[in-house]
């Protein structure tokens, strides 16, 4: 309790180099796993929307090795279930394509289910599965089934290149899919083909209807925004929004290995902006919770939401409460971080719980209070995307 009061008393006292930075401070009864007091200091977002957060763990309380140096609670874990997919998209893979791990060293469907049970009793409550495209995996429903079943999960979601998915989301919506992002970075078919190196851009919109048709309120579209490629298609993509229950989420291009990421093909969060302003004055923004990546907007009229991802021009660090699960097994604490820690091998070693519990709460605890600065990061070795997870 002493040592979370200095780090507050440390890190309060100054900046971490965000326009938009949030403070958190928990105060963990140790041993207890019960969260007795918190503390946000916002700049843009309000105390009441943190609160709701805080809310969310009565039920489930938030353990100690979910909590980092700096405060933050660690309550979303994202699971790639598989490095395979079925598109070769250009910010994604380079395109030689890359070396797959062997099967044998993928998390298996009991092996995910474990780790992901030790996450939820610490309090995590919210699961996206990931991959690679996490539908070309056999057992994927099944994992769903035995994920939602969890005791203290509130949310089970998936982000998908939505090729197979029209087919398979009723049986997903049946064994426990909540939510889902849906990633199309044009609706050009011509284009399409030329930014996946492969066809199905028809397959694509046929999902999103296909969700929208079983209730899923809001359907994500994650679009990612590279200079020359899709800038021009802004307006069209907030259009899709006017009649449909569709969240468009611009995504400002990131770097990893082997996608050949150059700041010229980054159309900054302010130029993004200014296009959606032209075409739609009445876009007004809604508050954010504060551990939101995602800046959110509405426009009169729209049935839909507008959003802007800004990793590269203004960093949302400072109020991060996500953790990475791989599908070879590694545990990543942060997205631009090249550390990562196996969990894999200790779990096939006999490792019991509470030395997995361990070995993530050490990991926990040395992540850095803000990735580096966009051009640093084009320079850090890091894994490409589709070994990651998106």
């Amino acid at each position: 309790l002493l040592a979370m009061r200095r780090c507050y008393s440390k890190f309060s006292s100054f900046h971490l180099g965000f326009k938009n930075s949030n403070f958190f401070l928990v105060d963990s009864a140790i041993g207890s796993g019960s969260v007795t007091r918190t503390i946000a200091t916002t700049s843009e977002r309000s105390f009441s929307n943190y609160a709701a957060q805080v809310d969310q763990t009565k039920d489930n309380p938030v353990s100690d090795m979910l909590i980092d140096s700096f405060g933050r609670l660690h309550t979303y874990l994202r699971i790639s279930l598989t490095e395979r997919c079925n598109l070769r998209c250009q910010y994604c893979m380079p395109s030689e394509g890359v070396e797959l791990t062997p099967k044998p060293q993928l998390l298996s469907q009991s092996e995910i289910v474990r780790l992901a049970g030790l996450f939820v009793s610490a309090g995590v409550n919210k699961i996206r599965l990931t991959g690679g495209e996490p539908t070309v995996r056999n057992d994927i429903e099944e994992i769903c089934l035995q994920l939602s079943s969890l005791k203290g999960l509130k949310n089970l979601a998936i982000t998908t290149n939505g090729i197979t998915l029209a087919k398979k989301l009723p049986k997903l919506k049946e064994c426990g899919l909540d939510s889902l992002n849906i990633s199309l970075d044009t609706l050009v078919p011509a284009k399409f083909e030329f930014l996946t190196r492969r066809k199905g851009h028809e397959r694509v919109m046929k999902s999103i209807d296909t969700a929208i048709e079983l209730g899923y309120n809001p359907v994500k579209v994650n679009c990612v925004v590279m200079r020359g490629l899709n800038d021009d298609e802004i307006c069209d993509f907030v259009e899709l929004t006017r009649d449909k229950p569709i969240n468009v989420r611009f995504i400002e291009f990131m770097p990893f290995d082997g996608n050949v990421w150059n700041v010229k093909k980054l159309v900054p969060y302010a130029e993004l902006m200014d296009k959606v302003v032209k075409g739609f004055p009445s876009i007004k923004r809604m508050k954010d919770h504060p551990t939101e990546t995602a800046k959110n907007f509405t426009i009169d009229g729209h049935c839909g939401s507008v959003s802007f991802i800004t990793s590269m021009t203004e960093h949302f660090c400072a109020g991060c409460n996500r953790l990475r699960l791989l599908a070879d097994g590694n545990f990543k604490v942060c997205l631009f971080g090249p550390s990562e820690v196996s969990l894999r091998d200790p779990l096939r070693s006999g490792a019991d719980d509470e030395a997995l519990r361990e070995i993530i709460g050490a990991a926990v605890k040395r992540k850095k209070a803000a990735h580096a600065g966009m051009l640093d990061i084009a320079k850090t070795a890091n894994r490409p995307m589709i070994h990651i997870g998106g």
